[in-house]
């Protein structure tokens, strides 16, 4: 059974920094994509960024181009998300998900999630 478990949210104020974690179990993480999506309160959820399984090619989306990086551990089965340059409009539950192939893009649907961590970002 695949299990993401996510860290590090918290309340930061607008330019600020968190870095997410996601940490895997259940299948072969280094074999397969990651990434990380949000969702605001009152909007749907939105994709954030992807990660391939080397990760040698990631994608984002373009409100977060810039500022957010994704990064992988394949020896600790963990996923990052370092978030930079912070704004409000970044409040959101922030979820770790996986994929059943290791090469994605941006708009690849997930097979697997976490349950979120929520991020609060004030002005």
């Amino acid at each position: 059974q695949v299990q993401l478990v996510e860290s590090g949210g918290g309340l930061v104020q607008a330019g600020g920094s968190l870095r997410l974690s996601c940490a895997a179990s259940g299948r072969a993480f280094s074999a397969y994509a990651m990434g990380w999506f949000r969702q605001a309160p009152g909007k749907e959820r939105a994709a954030v960024a992807t990660i391939s399984w080397s990760g040698g090619s990631t994608d984002y989306a373009d409100s977060v181009k810039g500022r957010f990086t994704i990064s992988r551990d394949n020896a600790k089965n963990t996923v990052y998300l370092q978030m930079n340059s912070l704004k409000p409009e970044d409040t959101a539950i922030y979820r770790c998900a996986t994929y059943t192939r290791g090469i994605v893009s941006i708009t690849t649907a997930p097979a697997y999630w976490g349950q979120g961590t929520q991020v609060t970002v004030s002005s």
